[in-house]
């Protein structure tokens, strides 16, 4: 029931989520700070208060584990949102990002020894790669400037902005295997996770204090939007703010409890699909551009899906058994 309601919450809350990140990075591409911040601040502020008792209650993990827990999750918090000043595209950004399976598993080949049924899962991650690069290239084209100059200088922004979001990539795959590896040995904590990953890293945010302050001046004077319930004003870009917020501490709720009743590279499969329900919403509703190598990449997907679930395994189980019951009758 847990897992269900788990994955529930991160459906529901990551898909909102994304709707409203693309609205405020749509006005202002370079907003990723301020809004990583207020989502930390918010989740932060929630598990001080209803988790910690206002500092009370003491951790089950030692704190020492969590720094290391809160150096990889902001690294990739911060990264990720500060990558779409890179002339990366939103669903990009997302399609990219969808590469945290591929990443979980060859690094659980690496870390934790595990090994996988060699076939489907190199049929998936090759064709995953191909998508990738298709549609990086199809982006990258997409963003070139009008001249020769500004094109190239367009291509070497993109180039860092795909550096970073590998990076990410790599570094959330790992943090997704730390925490597993904690959680075997101390057991299930989500909600005391949540906290501290988002609590701890507060301080980081000074360095980034300059650029926070500028799009705060930006959204305050972004057109005023009545809200229906209270009567009341409020710049839109704040409200947009405020829901992001609100649907990021959904999402992250979920995948935290999802984190403590499943294997890593099951997480990363929840999350993965989730990206790409996002994509599709991304492309019906803000018209993003969507080549026939898209369709081709949410086939491949869903077809990833079936075989890491071993959907055809118990397809071909289940008429085996039918066919003995026939022949024992």
């Amino acid at each position: 029931m847990n897992t269900l309601f788990a994955i529930a919450l991160v459906f529901v809350g990551c898909c909102s989520n994304v709707v409203f990140l693309e609205l405020l990075v749509r006005d202002f591409p370079g907003c990723g700070n301020i809004v990583t911040f207020a989502q930390f601040a918010f989740i932060a502020l929630e598990g001080f208060i209803f988790e910690t008792h206002f500092g009370r209650k003491k951790p089950h993990i030692p704190l020492s584990n969590y720094v290391i827990m809160v150096t990889m999750f902001f690294t990739v918090s911060v990264i990720n949102n500060y990558a779409l000043n890179f002339n990366i595209a939103m669903p990009l950004h997302m399609i990219f990002r969808s590469g945290s399976l591929i990443a979980n598993m060859i690094l659980g080949i690496i870390i934790l020894k595990k090994r996988y049924a060699q076939n489907p899962y190199l049929i998936y991650i090759y064709f995953f790669f191909l998508h990738i690069i298709k549609s990086s290239y199809y982006f990258q084209n997409v963003e070139k400037g009008a001249t020769e100059e500004d094109g190239f200088y367009a291509f070497v922004h993109w180039i860092l902005g795909i550096a970073m979001l590998t990076f990410a990539l790599l570094m959330s795959a790992r943090m997704g295997i730390f925490q597993e590896t904690l959680y075997k040995k101390y057991g299930k904590h989500s909600k005391e996770a949540l906290f501290y990953n988002h609590f701890l890293p507060l301080p980081g945010f000074l360095l980034l204090s300059t650029d926070i302050y500028r799009h705060a001046v930006l959204f305050s004077q972004s057109s005023p939007v009545e809200i229906p319930v209270i009567g009341q004003s409020v710049p839109v870009m704040w409200l947009y703010l405020l829901m992001n917020v609100i649907t990021q501490y959904v999402c992250i709720r979920g995948v935290f409890i999802l984190t403590t009743e499943c294997a890593s590279l099951t997480v990363t499969l929840v999350v993965t699909l989730r990206k790409f329900l996002s994509l599709i919403i991304s492309i019906l509703y803000f018209h993003n551009p969507f080549t026939a190598w898209h369709w081709v990449g949410t086939a491949v997907v869903f077809l990833g899906t079936l075989l890491y679930t071993e959907v055809w395994s118990s397809i071909r189980a289940a008429m085996k058994g039918e066919k003995a019951d026939k022949k024992a009758e």
